[in-house]
């Protein structure tokens, strides 16, 4: 009897531990409509050389911005109007979640983003209300048409990635602690994507593509195929309700491990999802001399009194699913606040410390968890 016992929990806590640890299930499905209830619209200040005005959900509907319907959720930058200098800058939509996020997995089914001279768009993970404190996970940014995209980990702490590891992109820097010189060099563990199409006018040419990224204690991945690409999992490609991201046998582009000299759930706490459009600011500006276009990217000869040139700076995404782990839903439940009251914080500038995230409560249950198990497991095998 007690040899069957100690059998039965052996078992029990190899698939608990090790089997299940992939899996996870869908625990919100964004399709349409759906982005006007569990997304809050954002109102920020320019960060320094920015040229938009964020606007609040019912301007952006109300103005053409965003259209919200079946499976198509779009949001775009202005491309009508002329601006005077006076003016705050081109209407653009900035959104997060209103829900906050540590172990998941997020699968950004895109069919076209914002492209064009001076645009800056990024589906980015952070708590933006404290900076890059809690950390911060940059999935897919680019700018001005310029291929590729970057994938970035910011941290507030100390923390540096190997040099090799398991991944398609090219790391440019290994030292993620955030820098706010980021004219002077990279700032953060960037990496290249190894692909152009993963980003503007190449990724739109292809009918758009499928970001996904997978956030654990021990490792961050982000993945990219693009539409038609025939080794898209079948489970990203329809939206299955539960997905096994061990069984795809593509490796990411761009892949974070935690380790002695990185610490990640010291360094990433729980984030909302957020998804915009930048014009100019720090990076897209100070690259937009290089295109051999006359005048600086904030002038009014380009972004004021060319709206047509933003004609195809908008998202088109035909869904955002956000998976967790059926047997622990790592998430902070967090109803936003009015988007007129959020506070700004711009991309990868640093500010106070934070609330804990979850994982570091539930990590040394699970090392606990391994240890009874291999104790167990070694006693029955030596009766």
């Amino acid at each position: 009897m007690i040899s069957f016992l100690l059998l039965y929990l052996c078992v029990f806590l190899l698939t608990s531990v090790g089997g299940q640890a992939r899996k996870y299930s869908l625990h919100q499905n964004n399709v349409g409509a759906d982005f006007l209830e569990n997304f809050v619209w954002e109102i920020t200040k320019n960060p320094p050389g920015g040229r938009v005005m964020y606007t609040m959900q019912s301007d952006a509907l109300s103005q053409n911005l965003v259209n919200a319907h079946g499976n198509t959720f779009v949001m775009r930058v202005d491309d009508t109007a002329t601006l005077s200098s006076s003016d705050l800058g081109r209407k653009s939509v900035r959104i997060k979640t209103k829900e906050q996020y540590t172990t998941h997995v997020a699968v950004f089914d895109i069919r076209h983003m914002p492209q064009g001279y001076g645009t800056w768009p990024a589906l980015w993970e952070a708590d933006d209300t404290v900076g890059v404190a809690n950390g911060e996970l940059d999935i897919m940014e680019g700018v001005n048409n310029v291929s590729p995209s970057y994938t970035t980990l910011h941290t507030g702490g100390s923390c540096t990635m190997p040099a090799n590891r398991t991944q398609k992109g090219t790391a440019k820097n290994n030292d993620c602690r955030f820098s706010s010189g980021r004219t002077s060099g990279y700032s953060g563990c960037t990496v290249a994507s190894p692909y152009s199409s993963t980003y503007g006018p190449t990724f739109n040419a292809n009918g758009g593509g499928y970001y996904v990224l997978e956030r654990t204690p021990e490792a961050i991945s982000v993945w990219f195929w693009s539409r038609n690409d025939k080794s898209v999992p079948a489970s990203i490609k329809d939206g299955s309700h539960t997905i096994d991201t061990t069984s795809w046998n593509s490796p990411p582009i761009a892949y974070f491990l935690s380790s002695p000299s990185c610490d990640l759930s010291a360094n990433m706490k729980s984030h909302s999802i957020i998804i915009n459009t930048m014009l100019c600011g720090p990076w897209a500006g100070s690259r937009f001399d290089a295109l051999g276009i006359q005048g600086t990217c904030i002038d009014a000869d380009y972004v004021n009194d060319n709206p047509s040139a933003f004609k195809d700076a908008y998202w088109d995404i035909a869904a955002l699913r956000i998976y967790l782990k059926s047997s622990d839903p790592s998430y902070v439940s967090l109803m936003a606040p009015t988007p007129s009251s959020v506070p700004f914080v711009p991309e990868g500038y640093p500010a106070m410390q934070y609330a804990h995230s979850r994982e570091s409560f539930l990590l040394p249950w699970g090392v606990a968890l391994w240890a009874a198990y291999r104790l167990v497991c070694t006693a029955r095998r030596t009766q």
